[in-house]
């Protein structure tokens, strides 16, 4: 489990302000736009930024306390780190066994191989699709109880993705206890793997919720103004103005359905829910 109470961290430009809690036994997404607070977030998560208010928990330990051996039970992949542009294959392994008690040298190797990682090309040689696939793959690659994942699949075509989301998930039934949290800009990997997906915004959580519930209840409502100002308010979360009238974020489909037959209800991939929440107004 992951608690983070009244995290802050204030730079010149911008302020991180942050409340999360993701259970044991989940894959939490976190969206939002570039510089909205997410990369931020997991920095202080892994300790690698110093903040004076808040705290960050993991299963049931403060970070600040975390000795190396706690500090070896995270995983990560981070868009700006990684090993030295110099190295092999064999030097990762060389030094991911040094660095890690669990770490499974054969799988790893034997995934690189899978996927088809030239052995013999150090990693400037990769293309960024075969960088990313072995961020994940080493980060896969050693036992942990917590998974933290920055845009880990840009870079890789359709295919590598959803291959690279069955090891996530592979991951997560290994051990039910994990908790994994997953930035990405393709709305299509939160929707297929997270159970729980959280919105950042000027560094603040500004929505969450179960994707399943996103995905099955969430719609827009298109109405003009006219219907808009009769409307039943009550399940709408956000609207925001367009030329026809206006569109709403409702997590009661069916109640508008029900209620208004002739109204035009649509569904929503997370992008678009996540417009309408930044750019529309609460209701």
């Amino acid at each position: 489990m992951i608690k983070i109470n009244g995290l802050k961290k204030n730079y010149k430009d911008f302020n991180l302000d942050v409340t999360m809690e993701l259970q044991s036994g989940t894959i939490n997404g976190l969206v939002g736009t570039n510089g909205a607070g997410k990369s931020t977030t997991f920095k202080a998560i892994l300790g690698l930024i110093r903040y004076k208010e808040g705290e960050v928990i993991i299963n049931g330990k403060n970070i600040k306390d975390f000795t190396f051996e706690d500090k070896a039970r995270i995983g990560c992949v981070m868009t700006d780190s990684f090993f030295s542009e110099s190295f092999k294959i064999k030097d990762i392994a060389a030094i991911m066994k040094a660095t890690y008690k669990t770490f499974d040298e054969k799988a790893f190797l034997d995934k690189c191989e899978h996927y088809k990682l030239p052995k013999d090309k150090m990693l400037k040689e990769f293309s960024n699709g075969m960088k990313a696939k072995m961020k994940v793959i080493t980060a896969l690659s050693y036992d942990t109880d917590v998974l933290i994942l920055d845009e880990p699949t840009v870079g890789l075509d359709v295919v590598a993705r959803d291959e690279i989301l069955d090891e996530i998930r592979d991951y997560m039934e290994a051990n039910e206890e994990r908790t994994v949290i997953i930035s990405s800009h393709i709305s299509s990997d939160i929707e297929k793997l997270c159970d729980t997906t959280y919105m950042i915004h000027d560094g603040k959580i500004v929505f969450e919720d179960d994707t399943y519930k996103l995905l099955s209840e969430y719609a827009a409502l298109k109405v003009s103004e006219e219907e808009f100002a009769g409307l039943d308010k009550t399940h709408v979360k956000a609207f925001r103005k367009e030329k026809y009238g206006y569109e709403c974020l409702t997590d009661e489909k069916d109640y508008y359905i029900e209620n208004y037959p002739s109204m035009v209800v649509e569904k929503m991939s997370v992008d678009e829910m996540m417009m309408i929440l930044i750019k529309g107004e609460r209701i």
